[in-house]
Order: structure tokens, then C-alpha cells, then sequence
């Protein structure tokens, strides 16, 4: 994987199209956030997106994030290894418990966005809809400024009972038109030309 040759073409195109997508204004505030959610034991990165992908390409960082939302439990167990394999293994545990929490599987990016740095911005995306999740959820498990990320919009749902949807069912909508006291007066058969009667003679 690290023997990769240059790109070309169409394929160094689209790189080129998602790297201009990677915000570095977010990456600050993704790393303050993890950083206040896993404590200053875990330093801060060289600032850039390789230094941000290089501080969480071995998954370590990113099951301690997704543990520290599901306190007290710790659904991962983050092993820190050398092995490329054992690196992607934990980013594959870190997305499969982060859709668990919630996120949704159009936010999350790819093991390899983030293991061969193809797409940042996804990962940034992902991080993203999991820090909203986590403000939105309220549980006391989010750490940092809530001004951070957005609130989801949370479902209002609403029950009603038979009697009113049998009401409604009986007015029509203002927008749908009524036919009401419509009648065919004035209206000719098809094919048969409007006569236009000149009343001046």
C-alpha cells in the first residue's frame, strides 16, 4: 500500500477534486473535539490533512472516540499494532460501532479513505455526523463546546386517534383545488370551434 505509484489522468483528477473538498477549519475543530472527548494524553497532530491522517490512520484513536460516547460501556477493544492489517481492522471496528450509535452509511467513508488517505474529507464527514449524533443524543457523554457541531433534527412524532383521521380524510386541501359547484355550462363538444358572435351590427 505505501508502494503506490503516482496517479494519472482521471484517476489523479478525482483525487485532486476530493482533496479540494478536505476543510482545514474543520480539521481544527475535529481535533479539539477528540481531544477534549479522550483526554490530552493523546497529543495533537501535525497540522494538515496528513498529519491529521497520520495521527488517526492506525484506528487506535478513533475506538478510543467511540468508547468514550458509549461510557461506560467500551464496545471496542483498541489494540495498537504496526501490522497495516491490524490498523485497518480497528478503523473497520471504529465504522461499524459508529453506525451502530447512529451514522448513517451515506456519512461514513471507507477503511481506505482513511488507511491510504484517498478521501479526508469523507473521514471528516463521518467525524462530523458522529459529533452531531452525540450533541443531538444529550447523554452526558459528549465532551467539548456544543456550538462544535449542528443538532440533528429529532423526529415529533405524533399519535392521533381514529376519530381524527376521519376527520381529516373529509376536508380537502386548498392546495389540491375543489370541484365543488363546478358545472359543464358554456362548454361545447370536442372538435367543435368557439363561436365568437360580434354583437356591434
Amino acid at each position: 500500500m505505501a508502494n503506490r505509484g503516482p496517479s494519472y489522468g482521471l484517476t489523479r483528477e478525482l483525487q485532486a477534486k476530493m482533496d479540494k473538498k478536505y476543510d482545514p477549519e474543520l480539521e481544527e475543530t475535529l481535533v479539539e473535539w477528540i481531544v477534549a472527548q479522550c483526554g490530552p494524553n493523546t497529543g495533537r497532530p501535525e497540522p494538515g490533512k496528513t498529519g491529521f491522517q497520520e495521527w488517526l490512520k492506525n484506528g487506535c484513536l478513533l475506538c478510543e472516540l467511540m468508547n468514550s460516547l458509549n461510557a461506560p460501556n467500551k464496545p471496542i477493544k483498541a489494540k495498537s499494532s504496526g501490522m497495516a492489517f491490524a490498523q485497518m481492522e480497528q478503523i473497520s471496528l471504529f465504522l461499524n460501532a459508529a453506525e451502530k450509535y447512529g451514522v448513517t452509511k451515506t456519512d461514513m467513508f471507507q477503511t481506505v479513505d482513511l488507511y491510504e488517505s484517498k478521501d479526508m474529507a469523507g473521514v471528516q464527514r463521518t467525524l462530523t455526523a458522529l459529533g452531531s449524533l452525540a450533541v443531538t443524543k444529550n447523554d452526558g457523554n459528549y465532551k467539548g463546546d456544543a456550538s462544535w457541531f449542528h443538532k440533528k433534527a429529532q423526529e415529533n412524532r405524533r399519535d392521533f386517534s381514529e376519530e381524527q383521521l376521519s376527520e381529516g380524510r373529509n376536508i380537502i386541501g386548498l392546495q389540491m383545488g375543489t370541484n365543488k359547484m363546478a358545472t359543464q355550462a358554456g362548454m361545447t363538444g370536442y372538435g367543435i370551434h368557439r363561436q365568437i358572435i360580434n354583437n356591434n351590427n
